[in-house]
């Protein structure tokens, strides 16, 4: 059966990166763009970030330019972007597809295990998956859920070992 730790991502660097490098960690996911009303997201995502990443949270970003074109620029510009604006330090892929035959493989996964309300496909920018050590429990949240509204159930899947 697969897991999310059987894909690869393309850091905005270009190297590729084994999901499985973060096995046993609590991975949060989210599809980002930086010209959207819910760009300001990126400081909730960062400030879990760093209060979070010693006990074991991974926060990954993957650019999405599929929702109204709202994330313009190149890798590199979105990098700068997100440290200049937000100090951001997690990691970002590159530029991705979420939706569609061209769809990441990791969100291909995560939208088959944790469906939406009105089907699997990612509706907007700033979609969050929260994904447990084991990947037993994926937890999906609508873009309009704010980070530190999930921190929670962040302290929830990093305290079960």
């Amino acid at each position: 059966m697969e897991t999310i730790y059987d894909f690869t991502v393309t850091s905005n660097r270009g190297e590729e990166i084994s999901m499985g490098d973060y096995r046993g960690k609590v991975l949060l996911i989210v599809n980002t763009a930086s010209k959207c009303g819910f760009t300001p997201q990126y400081a909730g995502l960062e400030a879990l970030n760093k209060k979070y990443a010693e006990r074991g949270l991974v926060v990954i970003g993957f650019p999405c330019d599929q929702f109204l074109h709202q994330e313009p620029g190149s890798d590199e510009e979105i990098a700068e972007f997100c440290q200049l604006n937000f100090g951001v330090t997690f990691m970002l892929t590159k530029k991705t597809d979420v939706n569609g035959e061209g769809a990441h493989p990791v969100f291909k996964y995560l939208k088959k295990a944790a469906g939406g309300w009105l089907g699997d496909g990612i509706k907007w920018n700033f979609t969050k998956f929260l994904v447990s050590r084991d990947c037993g429990t994926i937890k999906r949240y609508a873009p309009t859920v704010k980070p530190e509204s999930i921190e929670e159930d962040i302290v929830r899947m990093l305290d079960k070992e």
